[in-house]
């Protein structure tokens, strides 16, 4: 006699996971999601090969912050590399957005690789307004592309 398992069979932790998304949604400021829970909640394994690329690149942890801005509100990932912001991470369902800012000590060398980057990151660069010599670039990503490789470029710039 074969036994058989309930394919609707559903564990404790993922019942909490599924209810913590649900805060996440929401924006709920008094619940602090994991680094894992924002990555389910993308849906999207990009997201965590992306955060992984940076700490093993950097030796550098995640502050995951909640944000009020109203540009901007809720949760984010912060990467920092010897007191110096690398990028910040807005997960989304389905993608995530990485703000990288190009401030005037990077400046000359995103310029010079501008030409070899690809179409829409150069149509981001370009419709990005600068201020106080910054320009925070927003860029989304969803594909391992080369959108991807050109994001992590602009941070290994910025890193110095």
């Amino acid at each position: 006699m074969q036994t058989q398992e309930t394919p609707l069979a559903i564990h404790l932790t993922d019942v909490t996971l599924c209810q913590n998304i649900k805060y996440i949604q929401r924006a709920r400021h008094n619940y602090c999601p994991t680094l894992d829970e924002l990555g389910v909640y993308t849906h999207n394994p990009v997201f965590q090969k992306f955060c992984s690329e940076i700490k093993e690149t950097y030796k550098c942890t995640e502050k995951l912050e909640y944000s009020c801005c109203s540009m901007e509100p809720g949760w984010n990932v912060k990467f920092k590399k010897s007191g110096k912001s690398l990028c910040t991470i807005y997960p989304r369902e389905a993608y995530f957005t990485v703000m990288v800012v190009v401030g005037r000590k990077e400046k000359e060398a995103v310029d010079a690789i501008l030409p070899e980057c690809t179409a829409r990151l150069r149509e981001i660069y370009e419709e990005t307004k600068e201020g106080n010599g910054q320009k925070w670039l927003m860029i989304d990503l969803e594909d391992h592309d080369s959108l991807y490789h050109d994001v992590l470029r602009l941070i290994e710039i910025r890193k110095g």
